[in-house]
């Protein structure tokens, strides 16, 4: 099940939000710690086709109550008369207002600053019990895997009474996903964004769209996606698509991790066997592996970790993507079978993206030169893989066919650290491989200056599809993602309009 937290700060409103709500989800929670004024519960729940749960959390369990604890339990005394199907009580409150009706009692046990301690959880169960509840509800921060960890321990462990969770921060997602699999009682999530309980909550739209919740069951198998940015959740939102059109129980998974030596022993546990990392975070990924490929050897970044014969290995596929698409992109305009070789690249950065791209194009014979805003590092770059260095405020008087740019850092302006706009010829090819699948300040530049363009969807749509072979076996085209791509890409394009 999942249960939508509506939070609204008129009845008038409240009814909307119930009725909305009451089309997207099994349970409804009717937040009541808003309503500036004393609410009829029974007349904003009438006619609702869901199950209602009420909830009016304290400031210190991170409700917007500033009313009086007095004033709180008569407030929720009128709410269980009008009969609810559940009632959220913190344990203080639950022992001073008995159970009613036929109002099953929800326990809440909330800690802002850390999880609670397996002795805490255990103590807890026996608490909820002796109040009569018959649902217990943790809530803690959940930044990281390892936060949520003991979350989904508490839910999944069978205890007398069954638990739900609501994890705050970045991987609050999740804990949800993985409370589907595990079997909790219900997740949360909002209405629509705006109007969450908690910030940083899930809308159901995410929970649906992105994850597709409602497959995920027992035996789903999940890919973990390191990183939440934006491009993290298109890759999440691609792959998704692809493992439902094959009728495959294959879900992505989130994951936010600290500690690479816990984030295995926890990958082990989950029996996830691949791994996607974002690009800012493929050489911390590399601790996870037991065997790296050349490549992501040499380049110390790896986006892509399988699972075979029980240790992980590490590959490097930025690299093949771009050099295949550079190569595309250049075939006929005169070259050979070769349309790298003898062309004169320069990759811009020194750090492991750029690595890569230097071991991917050194392989097809192209002529590399390297640049980074540190000449120290790239001198020492260029030594490690035999091209050459070429100081940053040189790069304007020297020739380049082929500019990567593959420093994520590096930023578009006139200052001694920052590439000039006016480096952007006509002549040039310019591949960017630090932003996708949309375009960067330096794609759009050199658009605009008339460059040559190695498209960066047509980067992650190779990356993407390459992937889905490595994970699933399976040959997809571009046409498998390139509505979600161009629809995300149209959403911020619209966001970066200003308003009239």
């Amino acid at each position: 099940m999942i249960c939508i937290s509506v939070t609204p700060v008129s009845r008038t409103f409240a009814k909307v939000d119930l009725l909305n709500a009451s089309f997207q989800c099994d349970l409804i929670e009717l937040c009541l710690d808003r309503l500036v004024k004393e609410p009829d519960v029974k007349d904003m729940i009438d006619g609702i086709s869901k199950p209602i749960m009420i909830s009016c959390r304290r400031k210190e369990d991170g409700g917007q109550f500033d009313g009086t604890d007095e004033e709180r339990m008569m407030l929720m005394r009128q709410a269980i008369v009008a009969g609810p199907a559940y009632v959220e009580l913190d344990y203080a409150t639950a022992q001073l207002i008995p159970r009613f009706g036929q109002t099953k009692r929800v326990i809440n046990y909330t800690s802002l600053n850390r999880p609670f301690s397996q002795a805490d959880i255990e103590e807890i169960f026996k608490e909820a019990k002796q109040v009569k509840g018959d649902v217990v509800k943790f809530t803690w921060p959940t930044p990281t895997l390892e936060a949520a960890w003991p979350l989904l321990a508490a839910v999944a462990k069978k205890h007398d009474l069954p638990a739900v969770g609501l994890g705050l921060g970045k991987a609050g997602v999740t804990f949800s996903l993985l409370g589907r699999k595990y079997g909790s009682p219900w997740l949360y999530a909002a209405l629509e964004k705006g109007m969450e309980a908690y910030d940083g909550q899930s809308t159901v739209s995410e929970l649906d769209d992105i994850y597709g919740w409602r497959e995920i069951n027992g035996q789903t198998a999940f890919v973990g996606v390191v990183g939440m940015g934006q491009s993290e959740i298109v890759t999440s939102r691609c792959l998704n698509s692809v493992f439902k059109t094959h009728g495959l129980n294959v879900r992505c998974l989130p994951l936010m991790s600290e500690k690479m030596d816990k984030l295995k022993q926890m990958l082990d546990s989950l029996k996830i066997n691949a791994i996607v990392t974002s690009r800012d975070l493929g050489d911390d990924m590399l601790a996870l592996a037991d065997e790296q490929e050349e490549s992501a050897n040499l380049g110390q970044y790896s986006d892509l970790l399988l699972r075979k014969g029980g240790s992980w290995h590490a590959y490097n596929s930025i690299w093949r993507s771009a050099v295949r698409v550079l190569e595309k992109t250049l075939t006929g305009v005169g070259t050979d079978k070769r349309p790298l070789e003898k062309q004169n690249v320069i990759v811009l950065g020194s750090g492991s993206l750029a690595k890569s791209m230097i071991y991917g194009i050194g392989k097809r014979k192209g002529l590399v030169s390297v640049a980074s805003t540190d000449d120290k590092r790239s001198a020492e770059v260029a030594t490690q893989f035999g091209v050459r260095a070429v100081s940053f405020q040189n790069i304007y008087n020297t020739l380049s066919d082929v500019v990567v740019i593959a420093d994520p850092n590096l930023r578009i302006g006139t200052h001694k650290t920052e590439l000039n706009p006016s480096y952007f010829q006509s002549r040039m090819t310019i591949c960017d491989v630090t932003e996708m699948p949309g375009d960067s300040p330096f794609v759009a530049e050199a658009r605009g200056r008339g460059s040559r363009i190695i498209e960066p969807r047509e980067i992650y749509f190779d990356q993407i599809a390459a992937y889905i072979k490595s994970i699933t076996g399976k040959d997809v085209g571009p046409e498998a993602f390139e509505s979600i791509v161009a629809a995300e890409l149209a959403a911020q394009a619209a966001a970066r309009v200003p308003a009239l």
